[in-house]
């Protein structure tokens, strides 16, 4: 039966004292004066009249999984022969989820979409038959996640300098060339939520936004960068509320314009926020994003970590870093009148770049090690981070 319901699209949605965590993959509040303000200036983007409810019907069927035991695939793994190799890992193992890129760290659609498409021009052939793919994991019964980056978008920073940062007259970019979108900009909010809508009408169950943060160390550039601070301007609140609030804001609104196609949210998120009041130059506040979400996913990989649990070289105890910091996490959610499921991201990668003595090959023993610190901690679901998706063989993903 169709419901009536009031759609509003108003805009509810790093360098550090402490430094507990480095960065992760290539995977808050202000004064009732201030908030009273920011309320005013968002209500004109609010639709009052009512439309019929709906669920979109992608005609693909999948149930979610007892707990989603998770790996992240590449556009290329996806689309290539290590797709077969994968899923037969679904088969012979516990695993039974897989983490699609369906936007890239770049900026690409991993797949061609019609030409009509806004998206035409972004699209790139990684994933031929997206479709048929998705009918394959439907088969197997295995839980598809699209994961869509957002704010990171070198390619849309480049094609449209105005919803970037300029450094000067050139587009900003970091020390590793990529550039960032601005999230202060509702523009970027709809191209980004426009992707997950197409992913959900593929038939994927769970959208996954990632980069969901202003650049790294943003407070250091904030001054000398040009950009356009849009509503958030007119806010009477310090710059970091007001990342936090453009960040928040996003993810809440994404959260609404997809729920009439029936897939849960998620969102990656630093490790470090969930043991920071927020994190001020990137914007993320733990508490604030996992109101919003479904799902939450923190990057906890125990490489990524400095001696902030007291473990001076977290690389080499697994158990230890993950029980240590699911804790928090779970002191963190229990706070919250929505909790989040928390299934957070895991190391299945050797971490050599730390140098002698500072890591250790992570193989079986290492995977399971931090399986069962979740689980001892009450926490059943986590995801696999292996950036050339080669996942270690012979674990047991339910220790």
């Amino acid at each position: 039966m169709l419901k009536w319901s009031k759609v509003a699209t108003s805009l509810c949605l790093v360098t550090l004292c402490v430094m507990p965590f480095r960065s992760a993959h290539a995977a808050e509040g202000g004064s009732a004066k201030s908030h009273e303000k920011r309320t005013l200036s968002m209500s004109k983007k609010e639709i009052t009249s009512p439309v019929p409810r709906f669920v979109y019907d992608s005609g693909l069927k999948f149930e979610y999984p007892d707990a989603i035991r998770g790996v992240y695939v590449t556009a290329h793994s996806a689309g290539g022969a290590r797709f077969d190799t994968l899923t037969k890992l679904m088969d012979d193992t516990d695993l039974n989820a897989m983490v699609i890129d369906i936007k890239d760290d770049v900026g690409n659609l991993t797949y061609e979409p019609e030409p009509s498409s806004p998206y035409a021009k972004v699209g790139q052939p990684y994933i031929k038959d997206p479709k048929a793919m998705l009918k394959t994991l439907e088969e197997k019964k295995i839980y598809p996640i699209a994961r869509v980056v957002v704010f990171k978008d070198t390619v849309l920073a480049n094609q449209r300098p105005d919803l970037s940062f300029k450094d000067g007259d050139k587009v900003w970019s970091n020390g590793g060339g990529d550039s960032f979108v601005n999230p202060f900009l509702k523009e970027v909010w709809d191209y980004n939520v426009g992707i997950a809508i197409e992913a959900a009408k593929m038939g994927f169950q769970e959208i996954q936004f990632d980069y969901v943060r202003f650049p790294e160390g943003f407070e250091k550039r904030d001054d000398e960068l040009k950009y356009n601070g849009g509503e958030y301007a007119k806010e009477d609140i310090d710059n970091v509320q007001k990342r936090v609030h453009a960040v928040t804001d996003f993810v809440e609104y994404a959260h609404k314009k997809l729920d009439p196609y029936g897939v849960k949210v998620s969102v990656d998120i630093f490790g470090y926020t969930a043991t920071l009041p927020e994190a001020p130059g990137i914007g993320q506040n733990f508490s604030k994003i996992s109101e919003n979400v479904d799902v939450i996913s923190s990057m906890i990989y125990p490489s990524h970590w400095t001696p902030y649990f007291g473990i001076a070289k977290p690389d080499l105890q697994p158990y230890e870093l993950i029980t240590e910091y699911s804790k928090v996490e779970k002191a963190k959610i229990a706070e919250l009148k929505n909790k989040p499921i928390s299934r957070p991201w895991l190391q299945d990668f050797t971490a050599s770049w730390l140098g002698s003595g500072n890591y250790k090959p992570y193989g079986k023993a290492e995977v399971e090690a931090q399986i069962k610190a979740l689980n001892d901690q009450g926490i059943n679901e986590f995801l696999l981070w292996d950036a050339g998706n080669s996942y270690t063989e012979g674990v047991d993903y339910t220790p």
